[in-house]
């Protein structure tokens, strides 16, 4: 007979922890085959089709267009396999279990469905797991099952791990001796919506067994209860442990308020008495807007940029220096070498061949700084990321291995990259892993600016317009192309002599490209 299978938004790596629904590419009924693409989500990097591992009939959908769902949410439901048969003709032979493909996405795997699970007598004795009267025996699920030995369970009311064995709950999970409960991604509804609950996260308003419990100190015996991505990325990013704290929402759960007043130095005991919020997602300051101001949620590529330039600023102590530079003959130079035939090469590619061969020179500002260790980590690769700004929002394509490319291949790369980006298809990894950031804003029609430098690289260079003014060349007043170079660096990497050597040195090659050849 067909068995239901629940296919789950996938990890989409990167760190990525939610993604937005933009379409649906399969309804309710519909025939899916394995690995056809089923939806198609934006996250805060790329929008990415999401193919099913299953093949089958889709029974079931999670979430509208506009939705954002986290990682590990349901997606759909397929029923996998062969109708219902008549008991009286059906086979004796099992029929063979769903497989899937196990292609879904990075770092996501498929994997055989849940344990089997067979009843046991009522009056089969269960045991204590521990203190906590109330907890299954090992083994043994709360709703009176029992999970094959040496299996990984997941059960919608809560389950037990025997010695050895992990066990996955929604509700709540014990362990018996030397085993760990961990509990698997699950969903509880809220208001019509899914829900995710992984290992941290206690929601309802009941609590099964297994359950969180505070000691006297403020700290947590098991689940820290908090669901929000969110919450968990800003408790890491800053170093804090959820286990110490005791959470303001309903039934202990930990806001988005509680981590801040942690961060901001309350103490715990006023933080445990502080009174829950009559609704967690009320704007700060509902009085500060005006009659007829619109709202614009900070989300995707929106929200991810905004996240990114506020940690920057935050973290990196950055400094800028600029220099005005005569770039006539850099523009004859690029004429001549279109000239000579063969693919064309642009004004950005000469750029980037300075700045790869700038950073040879002064290899300080092609690095990161390790915060933990108190190191600054030299990187021995160029991966070049150049702005581009898209319908999408301002994008950060990264060139991989510039230094190993001639003009002619960051040309190439270039185009490719842009043109991915205005059509939606750049991929998380092509928005990743950049080492050096060239920002060519000159496109806009302006002479300067004093880049944020994007995280957790250590410098900028930006590029103003190249427009004719006045300029004193050979010792005469002569119109020239001027155009203003900026370099924005984090000052824990280099001194300003560094930055400074190192703007010079661009700018150089800007007025006298045939300097380049020296390192060519």
């Amino acid at each position: 007979m067909a068995q239901v299978l629940e296919f789950r938004l996938p990890d989409l790596g990167e760190g990525l922890t939610e993604a937005e629904i933009v379409r649906w590419l399969v309804q309710v009924g519909d025939v899916v085959a394995i690995d056809q693409p089923v939806v198609e989500v934006e996250t805060a990097k790329a929008m990415v089709e999401v193919p099913c591992p299953y093949g089958g009939v889709v029974t079931a959908r999670f979430g509208e267009q506009g939705s954002e769902l986290p990682v590990g949410a349901p997606l759909l439901t397929v029923a996998v396999g062969a109708p219902a048969a008549d008991p009286r003709t059906a086979p004796s032979t099992p029929a063979p279990e769903p497989e899937g493909s196990g292609n879904v996405l990075v770092g996501y795997g498929t994997t055989a469905p849940p344990a089997r699970r067979r009843r046991v007598r009522p009056d089969a004795p269960t045991g204590a797991a521990g203190p906590n009267p109330g907890a299954a025996a090992p083994g043994t699920a709360a709703d009176g099952t029992v999970a094959d030995t040496g299996s990984s369970a997941g059960a919608s009311g809560g389950s037990a791990a025997g010695a050895g064995s992990s066990a996955g709950a929604s509700g709540g999970s014990a362990a018996g001796a030397g085993s760990s409960a961990a509990a698997s991604d699950s969903v509880s509804p809220v208001d019509g919506r899914a829900v995710p609950v992984d290992g941290r996260a206690v929601v309802g308003a009941g609590t099964g067994a297994g359950s969180a419990v505070r000691g006297a100190g403020g700290g947590v015996d098991g689940p820290v209860a908090v669901i929000s991505p969110l919450v968990r990325r800003l408790a890491r990013e800053n170093g804090l442990d959820l286990r110490g704290l005791a959470g303001s929402g309903r039934d202990g759960l930990i806001l988005r308020a509680d981590v801040e007043r942690a961060l901001g130095g309350t103490p715990p005991s006023a933080r445990a008495a502080a009174p829950a919020p009559a609704d967690a997602t009320a704007p700060v300051a509902a009085g500060a807007a005006g009659p007829g101001a619109t709202r614009v949620p900070l989300k995707g590529v929106r929200g991810a940029v905004a996240d990114k330039l506020v940690r920057s600023r935050r973290e990196i102590p950055d400094a800028t220096c600029w220099v005005d530079a005569d770039a006539t003959e850099l523009l004859r130079a690029r004429a001549a070498m279109n000239a000579a035939g063969g693919p064309k090469i642009s004004l950005l590619a000469v750029l980037a061949r300075i700045c790869v061969a700038a950073l040879a020179r002064f290899p300080e500002l092609n690095s990161t700084v390790d915060t933990a260790a108190r190191e600054v980590v030299l990187l021995p690769q160029v991966h070049l990321g150049f702005a581009a700004q898209t319908e999408r929002g301002l994008v950060v394509p990264v060139v991989r291995d510039a230094h190993t490319r001639d003009a002619e291949s960051l040309s190439a790369e270039f185009a490719r990259l842009t043109e991915a980006g205005r059509s939606g298809r750049l991929t998380p990894g092509d928005l990743t892993g950049g080492t050096f950031t060239l920002n060519n804003y000159g496109v806009f029609g302006v002479d300067g600016s004093t880049p944020i430098v994007n995280h957790p690289e250590a410098a900028m260079l930006g590029v103003g317009r190249i427009v004719p003014k006045p300029w004193v060349h050979e010792g005469e007043l002569a119109v020239r192309q001027v155009v203003q170079l900026s370099l924005t660096f984090d000052h824990r990497v280099c001194d300003g002599g560094t930055a400074g050597g190192f703007l010079r040195y661009v700018a150089d090659c800007v007025e006298q490209p045939a300097v380049l050849l020296r390192t060519l």
